[in-house]
């Protein structure tokens, strides 16, 4: 399903390209249907998403900061990135490959645990400081 593009990833660069160097890629890791726990988890991840970007977006946080187990480096995903990986998930199991965010500010950006706790503690009444919030 190489055609579907969700909104917020970049365009293909190679599309409609006969001499796609991507194309070896596909045929050496095809994409695998979710079973249903696995479309549940995404779909999951999709609502808490939509939850912590309502939360967070206008308080300065441009996404999720995630720890590769490949690199062990940080990588920094923007909320329409995350969304847009989430949902090529859902339509074939795949995740494109795409460039990693260009000099982010790390600050900007919090932890899927950090999403939680926050999301925990605003939609129960918690108290907190002063602007409201706090890393």
């Amino acid at each position: 399903m190489r055609d579907y593009l969700p909104p917020g990833l970049p365009p293909d660069p190679f599309a409609d390209d006969p001499v796609d160097p991507t194309s070896a890629l596909e045929a050496l890791e095809p994409g695998e249907p979710l079973d249903a726990h696995e479309r549940s988890a995404v779909e999951a991840d999709l609502a808490d998403l939509a939850v912590y970007e309502a939360l967070l977006a206008h308080r300065g946080i441009r996404g999720l900061v995630v720890c590769c187990d490949d690199c062990q480096a940080d990588h920094y995903h923007d909320w329409d990135m995350l969304r847009a990986n989430l949902l090529q998930l859902l339509a074939d199991g795949t995740v494109r490959p795409h460039e990693p965010a260009f000099d982010p500010e790390p600050d900007a950006y919090v932890t899927w645990d950090y999403c939680r706790g926050y999301a925990d503690a605003s939609l129960n009444g918690a108290t907190s400081d002063s602007d409201g919030y706090r890393r």
